[in-house]
């Protein structure tokens, strides 16, 4: 059955309309129409003003409400995740896997393999941030697990993952050109992160083949002007580059930097852990902050949402352009073509919010699964 969602704000590809009707059928967006022109024998859904947006996608979080995928890789840490991050109008995520032991990495593709099979569909797959980083920037992550791969080690973990591992944090300036070619070609994509590559290193593989960046200003070279440092590398060569708008792991006058320099290439994370106190990572929560035990900055308490709103309040991001940093550029980086606008063709995935950024409802697949 046909359904109109209606009496809204639109909010796609940088552009806010009213005045429209999203038409639905099944999984799909078949069309924007005039309100004025909606059919009267299909079903009508009034949002009451609220403002609709392409649904959320979040490419690196770690872990929600108590249950810390990271850490202690199990189906249910993915389940909570599934359901939490959709109650926060987040339609499709990364689940992360940060610097640990083989077997705890070797644990996580063996349970994201298992809850792909049962998952509601908001889960994409696995982004892993590490081992293979440098551990002059190795920030939270554990030294003794850091190291260089090898190409028998991302041989087995690819072969046995079944296409689930989708993304990855390296280091490239201390990879071998095979590991990292052969991640590349079979469709991972690898981003540079926990690096402490030079400006003339990062010239070298930037988009070729590493076309991501991970937390942006997080874990690198700082900016100096006789030694510029990767971070300039970034700005010319503009790959796609995540950042963490929390105003704790990077202030709000660098994001506005950043914004200006990448344009299009920059998009939101939240980087999210949970507190924990089992297994390799003790995230423990300070206010408004994770650390480990020892005091170093670990992963946010962001929601996208949230970090849509720190654009907009904060940054001085316009509304659209923060929910494209959200939603569409993430989508783009992932190659998930029917993701990220409202348009005719595209996933039935939204979110709608009134104007305070509290989430009303999610609508997954045409579905609302929350009101």
């Amino acid at each position: 059955m046909t359904t109109a969602l209606h009496n809204l704000q639109l909010i796609s590809d940088g552009v806010i309309t009213r005045g429209k009707a999203i038409l639905i059928d099944g999984e799909k967006i078949i069309a924007i129409i005039d309100e004025s022109s909606i059919p009267q024998d299909i079903n009508k859904i009034d949002l009451s003003g609220a403002n609709v947006a392409p649904g959320l996608i979040d490419l690196q979080i770690y872990g929600s409400g108590g249950k810390l995928f990271a850490g202690t890789p199990e189906v249910a840490a993915l389940e909570q995740m599934e359901n939490d991050l959709f109650n926060q109008g987040t339609v499709g995520f990364f689940a992360c896997i940060g610097t640990n032991s083989d077997t705890i990495v070797e644990q996580g593709i063996e349970s994201a393999k298992a809850y792909r099979a049962k998952a509601k569909g908001n889960f994409l797959g696995l982004h892993l941030e590490g081992p293979f980083l440098n551990t002059i920037k190795r920030g939270a992550h554990p030294e003794k697990y850091i190291k260089k791969g090898t190409i028998e080690l991302v041989r087995r973990w690819i072969e046995s993952a079944d296409g689930v591992i989708k993304m990855m944090t390296i280091a490239p300036e201390l990879q071998d050109a095979d590991v990292v070619n052969y991640l590349n070609d079979h469709g991972v994509i690898l981003s540079s992160g926990h690096s402490n590559a030079t400006y003339q290193q990062g010239k070298t593989f930037l988009n070729n083949p590493v076309k991501a960046v991970t937390h942006l200003f997080n874990a690198m070279p700082q900016m100096h002007h006789r030694d510029p440092g990767y971070i300039p590398a970034i700005f010319e060569e503009k790959p796609y580059t995540s950042i963490v708008a929390d105003g704790i792991h990077v202030d709000f006058a660098m994001i506005r930097l950043a914004k200006r320099e990448l344009g299009d290439k920059l998009f939101f994370i939240t980087d999210a852990v949970t507190s924990a106190d089992r297994g390799t990572y003790h995230h423990q929560f300070k206010g408004d902050r994770y650390t480990m035990p020892d005091g170093t900055l670990s992963g946010s308490c962001l929601t996208m949402l949230k970090a849509v709103q720190n654009g907009v309040e904060q940054v001085g991001i316009t509304l659209a352009e923060a929910i494209n940093m959200a939603s569409l550029y993430p989508a783009q980086l992932a190659s998930l073509s029917t993701k990220g606008k409202i348009a005719a063709g595209y996933d039935a995935d939204l979110i709608v919010f009134n104007n305070a950024f509290e989430v009303q409802g999610t609508l997954f697949k045409g579905k609302y699964l929350t009101k």
